[in-house]
């Protein structure tokens, strides 16, 4: 995966937002694969949909494409409004449920549909999953081996590099039915279509109606309890200028263009609490670090934002605001794409309001 800043920007000038309405849910579609630059706080979702406008493309053509960042700015809004209610069921009890685990044959990807085995395989190997294939392998592991979606969903996290809790979370939740009004299904006839396969005779080869009644097959029950941990690099001795404000970032916020008209310390903080509750795979850590290269005189600290102001004696900081951030000092608003981003309800009352916003200036 690419780490360069100037690379990243080159992808974004080779984006099809036009096809990317017409195939995004094909395995080989127009899909941008930014997610995991926005997710890391490299580049903003406003900042991409800035980029969009400057082609002055007729917006019919884009909306789709547009849509689907304010999906990704909505669950962060669902995130800032909930804190930490997003870890358990939202809005309904998960039906069905009869264990909090993972089932085995998932995890080890051998369930026996091609299409999601080889979509783990290509996790595992790339931190990548295309967002059709984490629907269908959600809706499995949920709805069909009857798994709670907390740990299977803290295992996917774990593994994406695009990792964002808040979408991550609210999306599971979204497809165990906790978080909407019915649980999502996808049979073998949606996957092959999707995912150029020929499968026939599998456990999701039926029609809708019947997934309801549908026993979890014996090839899903086995289940496993994941160990996840993260393992953060040793501290090294920084070099604090106490008579300079202090930037702070971390896992969500690795903007090389942020603050720079004048000189601060730089830190990109690891704190150990946050990735106990929260663990990332040793790919996703050190293509966060990979990233970070990017800001001059960037300085890791691994410890708590409070342990980092006393040992070294700060007095004045500054950060990104984010669900997590547990700091004091000065917080930057996040480089959100519209001005509504308060009291959302559901997703399609946000969106009427963006394109308010958009008509309101004229960019529609």
């Amino acid at each position: 995966m690419e780490t360069k800043y100037s690379k990243i920007i080159d992808k974004i000038k080779l984006l099809d937002p036009i096809n990317y309405a017409k195939n995004r849910n094909f395995i080989d579609g127009s899909v941008t694969k930014l997610s995991p630059y926005i997710s890391r706080g490299m580049i903003s979702t406003k900042f991409v949909f800035e980029k969009i406008l400057e082609r002055n493309i007729p917006f019919c053509k884009v909306e789709k494409f547009v849509q689907e960042l304010c999906w990704r700015d909505y669950w962060q809004i669902i995130w800032k409004q909930k804190g930490n209610l997003i870890d358990s069921d939202l809005k309904n009890n998960q039906k069905g449920v009869t264990n909090e685990l993972f089932s085995r044959s998932l995890f080890e990807n051998n369930c026996g549909i091609k299409a999601i085995d080889e979509s783990v395989k290509q996790l595992y190997n790339t931190g990548y999953m295309h967002n059709h294939n984490r629907m269908y392998l959600a809706s499995v592991a949920c709805n069909i081996a009857k798994s709670h979606w907390l740990n299977p969903a803290r295992w996917m996290y774990y593994n994406l590099l695009d990792g964002d809790w808040g979408s991550n979370a609210l999306s599971w939740q979204w497809v165990s039915g906790t978080n909407s009004n019915k649980k999502y299904y996808a049979n073998q006839q949606n996957i092959n279509k999707y995912c150029y396969t020929n499968q026939k005779n599998t456990f999701l080869d039926i029609d809708y109606s019947e997934f309801e009644s549908l026993e979890t097959p014996t090839s899903l029950t086995e289940t496993i309890d994941v160990n996840l941990s993260t393992e953060l690099p040793k501290n090294k001795n920084l070099k604090i200028d106490v008579n300079v404000p202090t930037l702070i970032y971390n896992y969500y916020n690795l903007d090389p263009n942020w603050r720079l008209e004048k000189k601060y310390n730089r830190i990109f903080l690891l704190e150990p609490e946050i990735f106990k509750k929260y663990p990332i795979s040793s790919k996703c850590l050190e293509f966060a670090i990979e990233l970070s290269k990017n800001i001059d005189g960037i300085q890791l600290y691994v410890g708590s934002f409070f342990d980092l102001l006393n040992e070294y004696n700060i007095k004045s900081t500054y950060f990104k605001e984010h669900p997590l951030n547990n700091y004091n000092g000065f917080e930057d608003k996040r480089d959100w794409m519209f001005d509504n981003s308060e009291n959302v309800k559901s997703f399609f009352s946000y969106w009427k309001k963006c394109k308010k916003e958009l008509k309101n200036k004229k960019l529609i």
